[in-house]
């Protein structure tokens, strides 16, 4: 359990003698995970991507490619498109500020510009190569938050004022549709499958992860009262409304009012949303300075992670389809495990956590012992598996958000611990 004492609201915030007392402990071997996870990153996946993702004649990025680099199918998915605009965006603002990786951001904006829906239409689910529409238009705000969250990243890089209006124009239009009270009227089935009852105009911890996660990069990019009062809303939603104080879990749906449902969706926990809207919340939460939020979030981080742990073979689960019947999906799903380890890093710089270090070093040996493919010829990671993560020699997807987004906040977090224990 996290120490109130150990989470200084002082200067930046980080509290940096408790990280390096854990380092020097050997709790984290910080140089070693340092270089193991720059090797991962521009050793494995960035020249994957190089050589068989990015679509260096039309713009962005074909994601339907095997492990091996054989090429699917050449359509482009919008979530895809936003996501990795974000990526190559980040890659240019925190690691070098090279032109090669804006210029892939670039594009990937010039081909979405192709189908930007007027008034409050959402992006095409997918696109052609060349950029014309392949789908009709999404039914969920996801990809266009994603679109939101790459423009602004962009806007970072650039500082042309005309992505940032774009982006905030793009959040609002989004916040529109989900306050509408019919809002993705088939959502109850995403999760529960198809004989799942419907629960039109849910409200949904999915969406105020995609939300808070973009006002918080957003606001530490420029401050906005509008964003500042939609973060808030976000933490509200999740804290408050989401997490239910029964069983100290975060339902994945709620009814549109905010209240809790009196039927099997009031036992529905979607684990590994849970888990990344909570890394979130923490950062939220240090961006403000709010020691008393943060303690919260950490405690239910902790939980989420232990109840969701397979405490037979090892890893997080990720779909807790009934909490009172103990009714788990059995697979393994590689984003979870990713997310976790964000977070857990995140207590381990800011508050020195014990358990924060223990349990990093329990789910990074197991996800690099189990997800990794090179032992299949591959520099690609695993998405998705059974309950023991057997080889899926059909896998056909190559994760362009999740995985980089998770060595690259990982590696500026180890940076900057290891920048720390040079000062101490």
């Amino acid at each position: 359990m996290i120490s109130r004492r150990e989470f200084g609201l002082g200067g930046a915030l980080a509290a940096a003698a408790p990280a390096v007392r854990a380092a020097k402990a050997g709790e984290l071997p910080l140089k070693q995970l340092r270089e193991r996870f720059r090797s991962y990153l521009f050793d494995d996946y960035l020249p994957f991507l190089d050589r068989h993702v990015i679509d260096r004649q039309y713009g962005g990025f074909i994601w339907n490619v095997t492990p091996q680099g054989k090429v699917v199918s050449t359509g482009k998915r919008i979530w895809y498109e936003g996501r990795g605009i974000w990526v190559y965006s980040f890659l240019y603002n925190e690691f070098g500020r090279e032109a090669k990786h804006l210029e892939v951001a670039r594009k990937s904006i010039e081909l979405l510009m192709k189908t930007r829906p007027g008034g409050d239409a959402l992006w095409p689910v997918s696109i052609d190569r060349e950029g014309r529409p392949a789908a009709p238009p999404d039914r969920e705000i996801y990809g266009d938050l994603f679109i939101a969250e790459g423009l602004a990243q962009y806007y970072r890089a650039t500082r042309e004022e005309r992505w940032w209006k774009m982006a905030t124009d793009i959040v609002r239009k989004c916040v529109r549709i989900y306050d509408r009270p019919d809002y993705n009227p088939q959502i109850g089935q995403t999760y529960l499958g198809k004989g799942a009852r419907l629960f039109p105009g849910a409200r949904i911890n999915g969406v105020w992860m995609v939300l808070v996660r973009c006002a918080t990069q957003m606001l530490r990019v420029r401050q906005d009262p509008e964003v500042e009062a939609l973060a808030t809303r976000c933490l509200d939603a999740v804290l408050r409304h989401h997490y239910n104080p029964r069983f100290r879990l975060i339902n994945e749906l709620i009814n549109h009012d905010m209240s809790r449902p009196d039927n099997e969706y009031e036992q529905f926990v979607y684990a590994g949303h849970a888990i990344e809207t909570l890394w979130m919340c923490l950062d939220e939460a240090i961006r403000r300075k709010d020691q008393k939020r943060f303690q919260f979030i950490a405690e239910a981080f902790e939980r989420h992670c232990e109840v969701t742990w397979d405490r037979v073979y090892g890893g997080l689960f990720c779909n807790l389809r009934n909490v009172d019947a103990n009714d788990w999906v059995m697979n393994k799903v590689l984003f979870p495990q990713q997310e976790a380890l964000i977070g857990a890093l995140m207590l381990v710089e800011h508050t020195g956590s014990p358990w924060a270090a223990e349990f990093f070093t329990r789910l990074f040996a197991y996800t690099t012992e189990k997800f990794p493919m090179h032992r299949y010829g591959s520099p690609l990671w695993q998405v998705t598996g059974n309950r023991f993560v057997d080889h899926d020699p059909h896998m056909a997807r190559v994760e362009n958000y999740h995985q980089p987004r998770f060595l690259m906040l990982c590696l500026l977090a180890l940076d900057r611990m290891i920048e720390r224990t040079k000062k101490a």
